[in-house]
């Protein structure tokens, strides 16, 4: 292909030729548009490559299309439909190609050459050239050829996708600026009135108004270049009915209505207008939370309408101002105003569509508080427990000697007169033969000094007669007392001389301690935050055997002392009987031993128990006052609360139900 030497032509068509082609390249380097460029370069394009018979570029939205032609060669009016296969073919293929096709017609046949236009990786158009037929080498220089001229398109694309983002930069800049202005304030009036006084004097408006949304209206709250305005004029009445007819809409509304896009209602707008010479009219809502708090109403001249860039400009300013205005105005409200708001929302989110776990929460709560608020049930105090006899008999040693035979210990029941114990009578024994012999010596004696008429020896003899009789008299006494017997039905409580036989004891030394089962105490170490719930009251005492609550038994509850932080209840237990008999007689089953059965009369008996006296699941150590409790008593795990019909077991407590009930 020869090279263009503009140079060397001379003739006069040569230099019409010459000026055509700078004609040419100059309406392609002062080409402002896209069409008026591609149509430049293709001619340009066609005569640099030989034998080109028709030329089609196609351009259209990136990678989207559809791909319209934007420049044909040599006649605009001529039909390129017979080049569309190659072209959509090199789209889809997104490369270069040659195309052999049969015209069938004078011309005979022609090559398509197609060449996909990329930029960035981004499909913009396509170049399509009807070429006549020629060696395959030439072809492919065609294709090159092409190729190399390609790069002018893209940079005609680089060079407005340059534009496009340095006007994208300084449109977001624009944005922050404004948007960022009410941030500067800290109350809603001084932010709401220098934002919009900014964002007039940056679109060059002559007025721009911002109104709240209260209850369904619009409330005028700033206007620029304004710091004080009559909110009852007839001016802020108009722009207020502008406001709301963007709102009744929920769009942007323009006036005058632009040829494209949906066909709105523009009267308020309209009448504003008319009235005060505003020739342009723009009314933006600003959306919180997806709905509408606030209104912006720019107005200018009508030399300056609002095109396309300015209202998408007022609407990125609208969505990052409304959410800061509305939070701004939110924060400028008096305390009661926001307590009264908050609430409005909590019933609107209860009664409302959704929300449901909320409302199952709330309802379960309200539940609870009606439950606890009008609900009635025992209450009950729980505390650890000493059970104590009201009544305890010491039995004492009688005399000084030695222990010979212990019958009961600790927990027996006994009967009045029942042995307990005995004590060593050997040497009261001894000592009676002693004095037995010495009494019968003294006595003939004084026999014969009765024979003699010795009057002075019958009175000195007399006398040691009637001292070993005393003496006589009173070891036959003390030998009655070496068995040692229960002053009446009882518990043993304390005392165990199973272990201790043969050894001394005293005159009066205790050797046990009895009780009468029908009087008792109830000692309860109460917690100090529930002492003040005690009372006296009639009741019933229930025990717990093995983790099983016993059926309750009555007690008459006589009083309840608090003393230290510890409830003293005293009361006695309701029987139906006496003491329990062991078929055959003889004293009560011992907790270690088979138990023989239950009394026919049933009813609730104390029965006695064994271990450590007062060392039970109930002993306390010491109460909150210092004083030691249930150091000698007999603890709750001594005594066994037996049921009607169940069997001999150790309780793990013993619990003073009616003690505790709530004070009226």
């Amino acid at each position: 292909m020869d090279r263009l030497d503009l140079r060397g032509q001379s003739s006069p068509g040569g230099l019409a030729e010459g000026a055509e082609e700078r004609a040419l390249w100059a309406q392609f380097s002062e080409a402002t548009t896209a069409e008026a460029f591609c149509r430049s370069w293709l001619t340009l394009q066609c005569r640099i490559i030989e034998g080109v018979t028709g030329a089609l570029v196609l351009l259209g939205p990136a990678d989207r299309g559809p791909f319209t032609p934007a420049a044909v060669w040599p006649n605009p009016r001529r039909s390129m439909k017979p080049l569309t296969p190659a072209a959509e073919r090199a789209l889809t293929e997104r490369r270069g190609l040659l195309s052999r096709r049969e015209a069938g017609g004078p011309d005979g046949d022609r090559y398509d050459v197609a060449y996909p236009i990329e930029v960035g990786g981004q499909l913009h158009g396509v170049v399509v050239l009807e070429v006549v037929p020629r060696p395959e080498g030439e072809l492919q220089e065609v294709l090159r050829q092409l190729h190399w001229g390609a790069a002018w398109l893209e940079v005609l694309f680089r060079r407005e996708q340059q534009a496009h983002d340095a006007a994208e930069k300084d449109r977001l800049r624009t944005v922050l600026d404004l948007a960022a202005t009410p941030a500067t304030h800290e109350r809603f009036f001084g932010g709401a009135t220098a934002f919009v006084t900014a964002l007039a004097t940056r679109l060059d408006c002559d007025r721009v108004s911002l109104g709240v949304v209260r209850g369904g209206r619009v409330h005028i709250q700033a206007v620029s270049h304004s710091a004080h305005f009559g909110k009852e004029t007839n001016l802020i009445r108009a722009i207020g009915a502008a406001m709301e007819e963007a709102l009744d809409q929920q769009a942007v509304v323009v006036y005058p209505a632009p040829d494209e896009g949906e066909a709105l209602v523009t009267r308020a707008h309209g009448e504003l207008a008319r009235l005060y010479g505003a020739g342009a009219i723009c009314s933006i809502p600003l959306l919180d939370a997806r709905r509408v708090s606030a209104l912006l109403t720019l107005e200018r001249p009508a030399e300056r309408p609002f095109d396309r860039n300015t209202v998408e400009l007022c609407q990125g300013v609208g969505a990052l101002a409304g959410p800061l205005l509305e939070l701004l105005r939110r924060e400028d409200r008096w305390l009661v105003a926001k307590a009264a708001e908050a609430g409005r929302q909590a019933v609107a989110r209860l009664t409302g569509p959704r929300h449901t776990a909320l409302k199952l929460t709330v309802g379960v709560a309200l539940a609870l508080v009606a439950f606890f608020a009008f609900a009635k049930a025992d209450y009950r105090v729980s505390a650890k427990t000493i059970v104590e006899p009201l009544v305890r008999r010491a039995v004492v040693a009688p005399f000084s000697g030695y222990v010979a035979d212990s019958r009961v210990r600790a927990g027996d029941l006994v009967r009045a007169s029942q042995e307990l114990c005995r004590l060593d009578d050997r040497e009261l024994r001894l000592e009676r033969l002693k004095w037995l012999a010495q009494h019968q010596q003294v006595l003939r004696q004084y026999q014969q000094a009765m024979a003699l008429r010795n009057a002075a020896q019958v009175r000195i003899l007399a006398a040691q007669v009637d001292q070993a009789a005393a003496q006589l008299e009173l070891l036959t006494d003390q030998m009655e007392r070496t068995r040692v017997l229960a002053p009446f039905d009882g518990v043993v409580v304390t005392g165990d001389l199973s272990q201790a036989l043969g050894s001394p004891v005293e005159r009066g030394q205790v050797l046990f301690e009895v009780a009468p089962l029908e009087a008792f105490r109830l000692i309860l170490q109460v917690d100090e935050r529930n002492v003040a719930d005690l009372q006296a009251v009639q009741g019933q005492l229930a025990a717990h055997d093995d983790g099983r609550a016993a059926d309750p038994q009555p007690a008459a509850v006589e009083g309840c002392v608090l003393e230290n932080g510890v409830a003293l209840g005293l009361g006695r237990l309701a029987r139906a009987h006496g003491p329990r008999e062991l078929p055959g007689g003889g004293a009560a089953a011992h907790r270690g031993q088979a138990h023989p059965g239950v009394h026919p009369a049933g009813g609730a008996q104390l029965l006695p128990g064994g271990g450590p006296p007062g060392q039970g699941p109930g002993a306390a150590a010491a109460g909150p006052g210092g004083r030691r409790q249930g150091g000698d008593r007999p603890a709750a795990g001594d005594l066994d609360l037996d049921a009607r019909a169940g069997g001999l077991a150790a309780p793990d407590a013993l619990v003073l139900v009616a003690v505790g009930a709530p004070v009226p």
